[in-house]
């Protein structure tokens, strides 16, 4: 055993003084039996003055608002009365000179052949702790009153952003709204991707023209390819271009929508209609940024930046197998959710007032408001074809108007659409289903062509098709 540790043991004294925390030793009496070097100079009273005495009356005696802390309620001798251990914050020990510090505190009882004999207190100055947390405390208030300064602030600049976008075609004044404009001013100024999810006619192309008009590559191309509109065949032609002679038909050497788009943006409009075998490809340009054309062999390089839109579930594709799990990963860099109408319906009254100023200059017209009763119709509808739907009901009646108030002559829907709102949340569906089922009708069942339901809806021939194969309408045999 060396001679450091003989002396430890023959003195536990040497350790305690050694110590920096604040130790006093009591007896049952509370009087002070043991004060180290510590507690000394953290109070400023010394060893000799205390010892033998009831210390609380020197160093516990007030509260930190200088209000009497009776002998009795202190919690140092309580656990001589106890036997309990303690541990206690937020209190004060006071030094000689009349000033007090703040301190943190454990009470630990002492005993000898299972009697409790006195206790010990082990304690230790937290000022410069309590004056960080003050400090943070502070600071976070300050941090509190700037951002609701900010909030204020944000308030005003995106009533000014809405002025600046009202040319945009993008207007509203909705919670759900604003916040999309703020992604896209935020996404804007980057090259990252961005994927725009949204219900057929809520703007998704709108809202892409407006990402590539506010980025650095706004004087340059923006190219749009719809991914339904092309065969599996033509659609790898339309994308990456063909050399003369790759196939029946190519007369003539032909640049791909990605060449059109160097530089610029490449708007990749109905993402999940584009076919599995030309997924993989894709995926390649949009990690290498280079490919080569139908029929040849030399390596084409571009710099793109690429906007893709779905109103399909792709995650849902992926795991069904028909979407690839990279290239979703590689387009879902920056997801922008558009809303659909009926979860901005406060935006209605702008909307109109913008359509119906474009439609004035468009028809000649010189309409000045729309009536409060179409307009409370307008808001309580169900929108199943969202704003491309609003644009054709207000062209419809402008087209028919003869004074300066447009009023709605015709029904939304077989029943007109005026029914509580959470009754046509809840019932959206069959809403859907009978005015697409209407409209059929009014068609001769005629999907396509100018005169066909689709055009009438303002939807795409195959998204109308897969609307009535999801909500099971058929046409009814004749009897």
């Amino acid at each position: 055993m060396s001679s450091v540790i003989k002396h430890f043991l023959n003195d536990p004294k040497l350790l305690l003084n050694a110590v920096g925390e604040g130790i006093y030793g009591f007896d049952l009496s509370g009087n002070a039996v043991f004060i180290n070097p510590a507690a000394e100079k953290m109070t400023g009273w010394s060893a000799d003055e205390l010892l033998g005495k009831k210390i609380h009356q020197y160093h516990h005696h007030s509260h930190a608002d200088g209000s009497e802390y009776p002998a009795d309620e202190c919690q140092i001798y309580k656990t001589m009365f106890d036997g309990e251990t303690r541990y206690v914050k937020g209190e004060v020990f006071w030094r000689k000179d009349g000033s007090c510090f703040p301190v943190e505190y454990t009470s630990t009882p002492v005993y000898r052949d299972a009697q409790v004999i006195g206790a010990v207190a082990i304690f230790r100055d937290i000022s410069q702790q309590v004056e960080t947390e003050q400090a943070l405390r502070d600071a976070l208030t300050q941090v509190q009153s700037l951002s609701e300064q900010l909030k204020d602030e944000n308030s005003y600049l995106l009533s000014e952003i809405n002025q600046n976008w009202q040319g945009s075609g993008l207007v509203g004044e909705s919670h759900v709204f604003n916040r999309m404009l703020e992604q896209i001013k935020l996404v804007s100024k980057t090259d990252s991707t961005v994927l725009i999810l949204g219900e057929n006619g809520t703007g998704k192309e709108l809202v892409a023209r407006n990402l590539h008009a506010l980025s650095a590559r706004s004087e340059l191309p923006f190219v749009r390819v719809n991914c339904a509109a092309f065969s599996p065949s033509l659609l790898e032609s339309e994308l990456f271009g063909h050399e003369k002679g790759a196939f029946t038909g190519a007369h003539d050497r032909r640049k791909g929508r990605f060449e059109l788009a160097h530089n610029g943006t490449l708007f990749l409009d109905e993402i999940g209609e584009l076919p599995q075998e030309a997924q993989s490809k894709l995926l390649r340009v949009l990690q290498e940024q280079e490919f080569e054309r139908v029929g040849g062999s030399k390596t084409i390089s571009v710099n793109i930046r690429v906007i893709a839109a779905t109103n399909r579930d792709l995650w849902q594709m992926v795991e069904q197998g028909t979407f690839r799990m990279d290239l979703y990963y590689r387009l879902n860099v920056f997801p922008i959710k558009v809303p659909p109408l009926r979860e901005r319906r406060e935006d209605i009254p702008m909307l109109c007032a913008n359509m119906i100023n474009k439609l004035n200059v468009r028809l000649g017209k010189h309409i000045k408001g729309i009536a409060k009763t179409s307009l409370k119709k307008l808001q309580l509808y169900g929108w199943p074809g969202n704003i491309r739907e609003l644009q054709n009901i207000l062209e419809r009646e402008a087209i028919l108007a003869n004074g300066h108030t447009l009023h709605l002559s015709q029904p939304l829907c077989i029943e007109d659409g005026v029914k509580d709102e959470s009754e046509i949340s809840l019932r959206l569906d069959e809403i859907q289903k009978a005015h697409i089922a209407e409209v059929l009708e009014l068609s001769n069942w005629k999907i396509s062509g100018s005169k066909g339901a689709a055009d009438k809806l303002g939807l795409n021939e195959s998204t109308l098709r897969s609307k009535m194969k999801k909500l099971g309408i058929v046409k009814k045999r004749d009897i």
